[in-house]
């Protein structure tokens, strides 16, 4: 995913930046084509602003974790700050926003196709119809075979599930749409 082009090129390269932050535990994803950051913008009190009209050199850049205790989240949050110091920023704040909960619908088709290619079951769109996707059939991601079974609500993080193709006999991991 490209990031967002805003009318400022310090913020552009911060945006950039964060194209090389990647989840670790699925680290074909970067943050933003997850849809983790909220917001990336200067950061300065009101009244320093006021007076001198100058932004500050601080860029806040706020993100939503997949899950409230998501046990990645704390290396996420050290890899946004040491990109944005990447990026020519001298002080950067890194913050989470809780709400409005993370969604999968926040994915990019890209974060998707990247999934499917590293061999786990992406979530597809589901505007909110959260059952209807959790039931919908899952396609095998290495055959794409749609007669798949649950094997175990859980996998190897909280957001994945483990599942068997019935076509390839394959196993494999299901992204939970969220």
């Amino acid at each position: 995913m490209r990031p967002p082009v805003t009318a400022d090129p310090a913020l552009d390269r911060v945006w950039q930046a964060l194209t090389t932050v990647h989840d670790p535990e699925i680290p074909v994803l970067n943050i933003v084509e997850m849809g983790l950051v909220r917001e990336v913008a200067h950061a300065r009190p009101a009244a320093d602003a006021a007076a001198t009209g100058q932004r500050s050199g601080v860029v806040r850049v706020v993100i939503t974790p997949t899950f409230s205790g998501c046990p990645a989240l704390a290396v996420i949050e050290a890899d946004v700050a040491a990109a944005v110091r990447g990026a020519g920023v001298e002080r950067v704040e890194v913050s989470r926003r809780l709400s409005p909960p993370w969604s999968t619908d926040e994915m990019t088709d890209e974060a998707r196709r990247k999934l499917e290619e590293f061999g786990i079951a992406p979530p597809q769109p589901h505007g909110g119809l959260l059952q209807i996707a959790l039931d919908a059939p899952v396609r095998c991601p290495r055959c794409g075979h749609p007669d798949t079974r649950l094997r175990n609500p859980f996998g190897s993080t909280l957001c994945r599930e483990i599942r068997t193709c019935e076509a390839c006999e394959e196993t494999f991991e299901r992204f939970k749409p969220l």
